[in-house]
């Protein structure tokens, strides 16, 4: 299958207007993708593009409006700037080095935008851009003096994407140097895996994956997609049924699986069916410990009692699409938390890139497992949620909760825990 956005390392592209960021970022992915103008503000919304930048892998390149952009519609502009900090995961922050006579000298929004880097724990690389119009030359080896508060190995690259001939590959003056530069970032990420510590060489794992009216027509949901192929990667046992053959499945198997792993809403037929001793879980649970907030879930569940009438639950998907008849999060999961809790509580959605920074008038966040978000962009919903003294739980473990099987759900992953 094509590697989705979500399981992409995001690296965006930040900077004033006519730093070159557009420039840069058609640079790297050789091809014109993002318009490039003199014209103040020409990159609006922020624009992204799939790839793969080897020998890392598969990248999504975004490029952003200026830093600087002013105006009622600039203010705007800067907005969605910032908002991409929030899902990226390796940011390059492309200065104009036109100026540049060793020293790196920087705008107040460059200053402001390191911060939030620093702050945040974002790595970053700086390009000096237009390296060709400086006083030393383009490929000239002066040694580069960076701002005194930044971290000493913070990777500065001189470089030009309109200076083609300064360099061999036509691709422009330090393109391939900042390729590298990102490559050697990146490549100190941890790699995590959803299965990581549960399954092993061997095993054998069912995975109860119901089609219904709200299945995808022609293919499975991402996370079930993801499970299969890592348990394949494992050289592991997978066993791919629907929830109405699993009697059947454990009656013909010589030996119990070593794992059940369900889709949430069917946790409750799952459960009365398998013998308490093989290990249960469910997709979203494990994204949730994949995308680093199981622990936070897991704290949250207890706000469910505190509810009263007319308590505002914010519940969020991180995809859109359209929703149907018996929708899990529209319809399924708000009739199941009325009824669990006999509180007519009130329910807001948001999806896709969609989310409150204002959570306060909020009892309860439920998201989605987090599957079409990066790990980043889910991190900082939790932690938006947090600081605000919001509980944050995920689909997975209210469903679990609801069904009576929260702590059979997660005892598999119990030592293994992030």
């Amino acid at each position: 299958m094509n590697t989705p956005s979500s399981e992409r390392l995001h690296i965006t592209f930040f900077g004033c207007t006519n730093s070159g960021k557009s420039s840069l970022f058609n640079a790297i992915l050789g091809q014109n993708h993002s318009v490039v103008s003199d014209v103040k503000g020409t990159t609006t919304d922020p624009v992204s593009k799939a790839m793969e930048l080897l020998p890392l892998g598969p990248v999504l390149l975004t490029d952003t409006a200026g830093l600087d952009d002013h105006g009622e519609l600039g203010d705007l502009r800067v907005g969605k700037t910032m908002e991409a900090v929030g899902r990226c995961d390796l940011a390059v922050l492309v200065v104009d080095g036109r100026n540049f006579d060793g020293r790196v000298s920087l705008c107040t929004e460059e200053h402001e935008l390191l911060d939030v880097f620093m702050e945040r724990k974002v790595p970053f690389v700086i390009a000096l851009n237009k390296a060709d119009l400086a006083a030393t030359t383009a490929k000239g080896t002066d040694e580069i003096s960076l701002p005194n508060y930044l971290p000493e190995d913070v990777v500065c690259v001189r470089t030009s994407a309109a200076c083609t001939s300064c360099c061999d590959s036509g691709l422009g003056f330090g393109i391939d140097e900042l390729k590298k530069a990102l490559v050697k970032v990146a490549g100190s990420f941890d790699k995590k895996t959803v299965l990581g510590g549960i399954v092993g060489r061997g095993d054998t794992v069912v995975l109860v994956c119901p089609i219904d009216e709200a299945a995808p027509k022609g293919r499975l949901i991402l996370p079930q997609q993801m499970v299969l192929r890592e348990v394949l990667d494992l050289n592991a046992r997978a066993i791919v049924i629907q929830d109405g053959q699993l009697e059947e499945t454990l009656e013909v198997l010589r030996n119990p699986p070593d794992f059940v792993i369900t889709d949430s809403q069917v946790f409750d037929r799952v459960a009365g069916v398998l013998p308490e001793e093989i290990p249960l879980t469910s997709f979203s649970i494990l994204m949730a410990r994949y995308k680093g907030f199981l622990d936070a879930a897991l704290d949250g569940i207890s706000a469910i009692g505190s509810l009263e009438d007319g308590s505002r639950v914010l519940i969020s998907e991180g995809c859109s699409h359209h929703r149907q008849c018996g929708d899990i999060g529209s319809v399924k999961i708000p009739a199941l938390l009325r009824n669990k809790t006999g509180k007519n509580v009130e329910i807001a959605l948001t999806s896709g890139l969609e989310f409150p920074d204002d959570l306060e008038e909020y009892s309860l966040v439920i998201h989605c497992g987090g599957c079409m978000l990066n790990e980043r962009e889910v991190e900082g919903r939790k932690n938006r949620a947090v600081a605000q003294k919001v509980p944050f739980i995920n689909y997975g473990i209210f469903l679990a909760w609801a069904n009576g099987i929260l702590d059979r759900s997660i005892k598999p992953l119990e030592a293994h825990r992030d």
